[in-house]
């Protein structure tokens, strides 16, 4: 069957929010003719999507995802950074949850994942010992918004009972009755993929459909064939993210007069907001060799089908080991004490009264181990080695940055993006900090055998200085003990002393974050750029989501959330989906007496 000419309710993308809007209105009422378009292509039941542990490979070369490039940045040494977007209600399955934390009955499954490693079992069990100012716990809540300081378990959006990675495409899309991949006429919900919106089209300022056109479209130097159209009577819907959504309303003539005209559009309001305000969490890792009896996913993450074999039998068959899992199981949430606080420096200090003394459920950073080498899959370790990371990242950083197009027809082309990572020296204190703390947990853990020094800044060999203090030229070693080592026989005792750090060892883990695209990086938590704010702050949306200065014209999905969040964004986008899907039933006048949502 072709596609409609016109439909109730177009989204322009298919991403979290997207799939929950969708498919509940879909449900809610089957009278409506529902169309989503979407820049990936569909994931139903592919081993790289639902199998959990393959996650990296989607994140660096899988076909739901968009990489962009930044602008280089100063801060970051003249380097760019690449970030990636996605193109493509919970049941709690872990013991002793809160329900007044967690819900025990929607479609989102989250659980520990099919295996609880030895790294983040070591990882709990050195941090209980030798960090005395914060608790340990092994039936902590750690993401539940207000535990801070506690060390504990990590969970995942992840089926304890099959394995398989719990996502809004397949729990709110694909199991709808009657879906079909292809457009068909015994479903009221069509999923054109492969495509994007080029633009809004409006009448009298009110959106009545979009563009759209394929990527093939745009190969050669002016489009092969005029966008597409696709009419939408009561209400259409732009969920393309952090990136997308910002580039359709420039493209549509929705923003801030310069970054319109430079792309040759025609402005019709005036919302400088668009496309501002960017907002993500700045990662970064440290590398470290594994014992032998480790659970790692270093062969999985390097995409080695061989050593992926023993693991996918144990999946299909039951649904657990380690292809049931993404490599964390253990994690705290960071806030520093004072005697860290003046170990932060002068840098921080400001931002810590204007942010977080206020804020007691605020953490200033996130510190989990890795139970494998996720930046680098391999490539800095002999073959078969295995080895944990220690990954960090700021979870209010004091980067603000801004996304921008570069066409106005083109929506493959690459955009005018700059998260000004690290521009602010607090940042990377911040980085420093947490860098510091996980090598000291990582070195105490039962499977660390050594450092991996193309993973670990470079600490040169400790100058000679004299010493003033006799009134001589004599020369005597600084005191830092900041080496790397590359080798060990175990870990070091709990109770060995801290390492010491020089002012020069500071000046190296600092280049060492910088070091983009291996170091600092993103983590794949952007917001912001579609902000829901007073249009007089640089606000896009209003308080139920629509855009200013135009009619049937919503926004939802991350884009929209005004300020940065301290967790794992997934969380967000799916509060978001399900406040956007009450709010499009009230406007569209839909009730919900009988509205049955599949928990399959």
């Amino acid at each position: 069957m072709p596609l409609l000419n016109s439909y109730d309710i177009i989204f322009a993308g298919g991403g979290t929010a997207a799939c929950i809007i969708a498919g509940r209105l879909a449900q809610a009422d089957p009278s409506l003719k529902i169309l989503i378009i979407e820049a990936g292509s569909h994931s139903l039941n592919l081993h790289h999507h639902v199998q959990p542990a393959r996650y990296l490979n989607n994140l660096v070369q899988g076909h739901t995802f968009t990489h962009h490039n930044s602008v280089p940045s100063e801060a970051l040494g003249g380097r760019s950074v690449c970030v990636p977007s996605g193109c493509c209600v919970e049941t709690y399955q872990v013991p002793a949850g809160s329900p007044s934390v967690h819900g025990f009955a929607g479609p989102i499954k989250v659980s520990h994942g099919g295996r609880d490693t030895n790294i983040g079992k070591e990882f709990l069990e050195a941090a209980a010992q030798y960090d005395k100012d914060r608790k340990t716990s092994p039936s902590a809540d750690t993401n539940d918004f207000q535990t801070i300081n506690v060390y504990g378990p990590w969970h995942k959006y992840i089926d304890s009972r099959t394995g398989k990675r719990s996502d809004t495409a397949h729990h709110f899309i694909y199991n709808l009755q009657n879906f079909n991949l292809e457009p068909s006429d015994s479903s009221n919900l069509h999923v054109l993929t492969n495509r994007r919106v080029v633009k809004v089209l409006f009448r009298n300022n009110c959106a009545i459909g979009v563009e759209y056109a394929a990527r093939e479209d745009f190969n050669g130097k002016s489009p092969s064939q005029p966008p597409r159209i696709a009419y939408a009577s009561r209400l259409v819907v732009i969920s393309s993210g952090a990136f997308g959504s910002p580039a359709i309303l420039e493209r549509s003539g929705i923003g801030a007069a310069r970054h319109v005209a430079e792309a040759n559009v025609q402005q019709i309001v005036d919302l400088p907001g668009v496309g501002e305000n960017y907002n993500d969490h700045n990662f970064c890792l440290s590398s470290y060799l594994a014992s032998e009896d480790s659970d790692c996913l270093d062969g999985i993450f390097s995409g080695d089908e061989e050593a992926i074999k023993p693991h996918l039998k144990e999946w299909q068959e039951k649904g657990s080991g380690l292809l049931a899992h993404n490599s964390i199981d253990a994690g705290v949430k960071l806030r520093p004490t004072s005697e860290e606080l003046e170990e932060l420096g002068p840098s921080f200090r400001q931002v810590w009264k204007d942010v977080y003394v206020g804020a007691p459920d605020k953490p200033v950073a996130i510190l989990c181990p890795i139970a494998g080498d996720l930046k680098n899959a391999g490539a800095l370790t002999p073959s078969k080695l295995k080895t944990f990371g220690m990954a960090f990242y700021t979870t209010y950083p004091q980067a603000i940055g801004y996304s921008h197009i570069t066409s106005g027809t083109n929506p493959w082309a690459p955009l005018r993006f700059d998260p000004r990572y690290l521009v602010d020296p607090a940042d990377i204190a911040v980085l420093r900090w947490c860098y510091k703390r996980g090598r000291e947990l990582a070195r105490r853990m039962r499977s660390f055998k050594g450092e991996i020094p193309a993973a670990q800044p470079d600490f040169r060999p400790s100058p000679l200085i004299s010493d003033v203090s006799i009134g001589t030229s004599q020369s005597v070693l600084n005191e830092s003990t900041a080496s790397v080592n590359p080798t060990a026989s175990g870990p070091v005792p709990i109770d060995a002393p801290k390492i010491v750090y020089s002012k020069e060892d500071d000046r190296a883990i600092d280049d060492y974050i910088k070091a983009t695209g291996e170091k600092v990086g993103t983590t794949w938590h952007s917001l912001g750029t579609c902000a829901m704010k007073p249009r007089a702050a640089g606000g896009v949306v209003d308080s139920r989501l629509n855009v200013y200065g135009v009619e049937n014209l919503k926004v939802a999905d991350l884009s929209i959330v005004p300020l940065n969040v301290g967790a794992n964004t997934n969380n967000t986008a799916l509060v978001v989906g399900e406040k956007a899907f009450l709010l499009i039933t009230e406007d569209l006048g839909i009730s919900l007496e009988s509205e049955q949502i599949s928990k399959v």
